[in-house]
């Protein structure tokens, strides 16, 4: 690597965005850390996550397909509150059009308990599906997708302002992991291709 002067990118400190200290009503967890789907629109993953700007922190809310791994609803916002995976979630329902039996899984985060949330799920006939208590496992395949988004992107330079953080986001998001990256749960295609191959 030296000679070839490239160089590693050591992964990063794990820190928790959301909190589940709430008496909201939880959901069980449907999922059971069985991360496979036999078609889109089946079961769906979402967690929410920060990215350092000199402004501040920008949070990050992405909903994935377990399908083909598709990031099929994201959304940016300088504030942590539930206003930011109802976003995320209005995106993935006007791309898709989901029939009735998706299942969503999230953590047990405020944000995902909300009575606005978990009416938005109901009314699109959606049921909802949580994590265990403190248990990263439970929702192994968003924690990874922030892994690699850090890793590839957020972690190789600063941003100055949060409007350069979503440009960047945008850019990986629907330009380069969703139509390039190839996913070795997809046979090492995009998601992208992926879905096209029962069409």
């Amino acid at each position: 690597m030296r000679i070839a002067g490239l160089h590693g990118i050591p992964k990063r400190r794990f820190r928790r965005m959301t909190t589940s200290s709430h008496k909201l009503p939880v959901a069980p967890n449907r999922l059971k850390q069985d991360f496979t789907a036999t078609a889109p629109n089946q079961r769906w993953v979402s967690d929410i996550t920060y990215v350092r700007t000199d402004e501040g922190w920008l949070y990050l809310a992405v909903i994935l397909d377990l399908y083909s791994r598709k990031v099929v609803g994201w959304s940016p916002s300088a504030r942590l509150q539930r206003d930011l995976v109802l976003e995320a979630l209005a995106m993935a329902v006007g791309r898709r059009t989901p029939s009735s039996g998706l299942i969503h899984h999230s953590d047990r985060g405020s944000q995902y308990a909300s009575h606005d949330f978990q009416n938005l799920l109901r009314n699109h006939g959606i049921a909802c599906s949580m994590s265990g208590p403190g248990n990263c496992f439970d929702n192994a395949v968003a924690e990874s997708f922030f892994a690699t988004l850090k890793r590839e992107r957020v972690h190789r330079g600063q941003y100055r302002t949060r409007g350069e953080a979503r440009a960047e986001i945008f850019q990986y998001i629907e330009v380069f992991y969703n139509r390039q990256r190839r996913h070795s749960a997809n046979g090492y295609m995009n998601p992208e291709q992926f879905e096209k191959i029962d069409c």
